[in-house]
């Protein structure tokens, strides 16, 4: 059977933090693939506040496509309406028939779905494994969890994977590049090379689209 780890998020941008959650996701659970897939409309969020689409699909794709282990999927950018994870499993459990799906998340996170915070929690708690990456010295609650668990039966399904701690975040990136601090090494290089040509996050001028060329 196949095993098959989905990461999904605003990737705003994509960073080291992201791939390195991935790649050890992918060696702890034995995972055949990992499939990151940028939200298209991320329902909790302001569309003013993100950056097209298309710019975070392509820096997505440039910081992965040197790993054969990791693919890009278009599924959420370009369906539309709000992207809800739960709408994002169902698709993926069709079209990847009989895989096993591991949905790659935060600490944080989990502990949102667990209380009934995402859209249609429960249900979207029965249709996969979830992993919940944290970082060293932070240890996630299972107590809490288990307190707040929607689902009302045991968190089988839930596993914890501490990662190495790295203490990056996209909103820190895009305050670097507005206040013309370095974010060499904070992300790969195609990725800051990207934001450089297209201007990206500083002032107005990262909502334009992508352009040809």
């Amino acid at each position: 059977m196949t095993r098959l780890g989905v990461m999904g998020g605003t990737f705003d941008p994509i960073h080291h933090g992201h791939l390195v959650t991935a790649e050890e996701a992918r060696v702890q659970f034995d995972l055949d693939r990992v499939l990151f897939i940028p939200s298209g409309h991320p329902p909790h969020k302001d569309p003013a506040d993100i950056t097209p689409s298309e710019h975070r699909y392509l820096m997505t794709f440039l910081a992965t496509v040197s790993n054969p282990h990791i693919s890009v999927s278009r599924l959420e950018i370009d369906r539309s309406g709000p992207s809800y994870t739960i709408d994002t499993i169902r698709l993926l459990a069709a079209e990847f028939a009989g895989a096993e799906l591991f949905y790659i998340t935060g600490a944080d996170a989990i502990m949102q779905i667990m209380r009934g915070e995402w859209e249609r929690s429960p249900e979207l708690l029965e249709m996969c494994e979830f992993i919940a990456a944290t970082r060293p010295g932070f240890v996630l609650d299972l107590d809490v969890l288990r307190r707040h668990n929607c689902t009302g039966r045991p968190l089988v399904n839930v596993h914890v994977m501490a990662i190495p701690a790295l203490a990056i975040s996209s909103t820190e990136i895009r305050a670097r590049v507005r206040t013309h601090r370095p974010i060499k090494y904070l992300v790969p290089e195609a990725v800051e090379a990207y934001i450089v040509k297209h201007g990206l996050y500083r002032e107005d001028s990262w909502r334009r689209e992508p352009s040809g060329g």
